[in-house]
């Protein structure tokens, strides 16, 4: 059903149409990103506006106003020529014309038998000012013309009963002189005052982007031991803030990893023991159950004691990312005893990474090493785009559904049907993989593969 085109018009708009032309939103877009663009926006607009309002109260107010009061002693002298022309005889209004420019400083000069046209508008603020005070001055009967003779003189030709009267007085005398020196003076100071405020403002926002730079490479995983507290005191509460959870981070990380390697080194002894108890009692069925048992516990250890360490103990180096993905790949491979036809690689060289290299290559190892336990074509793949770098490692096995696929990065946590990630272990494989990977700033993910199987794909910033 249709609205009526009254409905229509009166209808009001949602409350989404209004937000999409709200000016504030348009003046969002328009306005840069950067802190140091905003700042310098800040102080430099209303400078920039302060001084458009003073240069149009200047031009077309007080310039104006000081023309026309100029202009009235230009007009007074005319008047005053007029009356000794209309006044006196010939004879003498030659020698009193003389005088007149001697003591007024104008070239006057008399036209006999000469008439003006009716004057026309004028769009100069010179012109008007004497257009219009002349003719209050003499009258508006008496025809006058106002017009610039050269760069610095203004010629007035006025009509008297037998002829037209011609001066010419300075520039000076009907303005302000020079009057681009005010805005050459604008201009200037204007620059000046953004040269100044850029420089301050680079200096404040430079210990701004230094603790954004070293947030962000503390949360890919890369040591920032040059980083100092500087600038502006709410700059060094923020970058002593990020020292101090920085430290506390590390410590925590250290801590779990130290606590978790002590109880596996406790653990091991007495297992020790129970292998060397086993070696010396005879074969049965009993002693390899027990056997395959210890082998399970010190895997689960091993895999323990790899969760613990996540981010910890290793520095962040530069490394070729290819090198490393086929380190892992071969890893695994020889662990699974796989060969050329189950594991293909497309891992080109040159893509050079800080990365904690050791971390990184458990990472991607327990992803293949995932892929080779349940499926019989596994691809490797390496590729890197302006921001991000992707390992991806594609099998045909049997995938994880959609809706459980975040489920499977719990640790401790094994799927119980479909594709078990984790069948053997403890179910921490994709737990470590995605730790070691949001250590470096990145991240695991798990997609539908091109191979009919999962895709896990390893994400890692530049």
């Amino acid at each position: 059903m249709s609205l009526s085109p009254i409905a229509s018009l009166d209808s009001p708009l949602p409350p989404q149409g209004l937000a999409r032309y709200s000016p504030f939103r348009l003046v969002k877009r328009i306005m840069p990103r950067g802190l140091f663009w905003r700042s310098l926006i800040i102080i430099v607009a209303p400078v920039v506006l302060l001084q458009g309002i003073v240069s149009y109260v200047f031009f077309e107010r007080d310039l104006d106003t000081t023309t026309r009061r100029m202009a009235r002693d230009v007009a007074a002298d005319t008047a005053l020529l007029m009356a000794i022309e209309d006044n006196y005889p010939p004879a003498d209004r030659a020698q009193l014309r003389k005088l007149a420019a001697r003591a007024l400083n104008y070239d006057v000069n008399f036209l006999p038998g000469q008439t003006i046209a009716p004057r026309h508008h004028h769009l100069s603020t010179i012109d008007e000012a004497l257009d219009e005070v002349i003719a209050q001055r003499i009258g508006a009967t008496r025809h006058f013309r106002v017009a610039r003779e050269g760069d610095d003189n203004i010629g007035i030709s006025v009509e008297v009963h037998d002829g037209v009267l011609h001066l010419v007085a300075p520039r000076d005398r009907v303005t302000v002189s020079s009057p681009d020196i005010f805005i050459v003076w604008m201009v200037g100071s204007a620059l000046i005052l953004t040269a100044v405020a850029t420089i301050f403002l680079r200096n404040q926002v430079r210990p701004i982007e230094r603790l954004a730079r070293a947030s962000d490479a503390f949360g890919k995983g890369r040591s920032v031991p040059d980083f100092k507290p500087y600038g502006a005191t709410e700059v060094r509460r923020a970058a002593q803030a990020f020292l101090t959870m920085r430290e506390r981070i590390e410590r925590h990380v250290t801590q779990r990893t130290e606590m978790l390697a002590g109880v596996s080194h406790d653990l091991r002894t007495p297992l020790t023991r129970i292998k060397l108890t086993l070696a010396l009692m005879g074969e049965s069925d009993d002693v390899k159950a027990l056997r395959a048992d210890v082998a399970d516990m010190e895997r689960m250890l091993d895999e323990y004691l790899d969760f613990a360490r996540g981010e910890g103990g290793e520095k962040a180096e530069s490394g070729d990312l290819g090198a490393i993905v086929r380190d892992a790949a071969s890893a695994a491979a020889r662990a699974r005893g796989a060969g050329p036809e189950r594991l293909s690689l497309d891992v080109p060289d040159g893509i050079v990474l800080s990365v904690k290299r050791n971390a990184l290559k458990r990472c991607v190892t327990n992803l293949i090493d995932n892929a080779l336990k349940y499926g019989k074509s596994v691809h490797v793949s390496l590729q890197r785009d302006e921001r991000m770098v992707q390992v991806m490692i594609d099998d045909d096995g049997p995938g994880i559904p959609e809706a459980r696929r975040e489920e499977a990065f719990r640790p401790f946590h094994r799927l119980d049907e479909g594709r078990n990630l984790q069948s053997g272990g403890v179910g921490l494989g994709l737990a470590i993989a995605r730790d070691i990977a949001r250590a470096h700033g990145g991240d695991v993910v798990l997609d539908t593969s091109v191979l009919g199987g999962l895709r896990a794909v390893v994400r890692l910033p530049v």
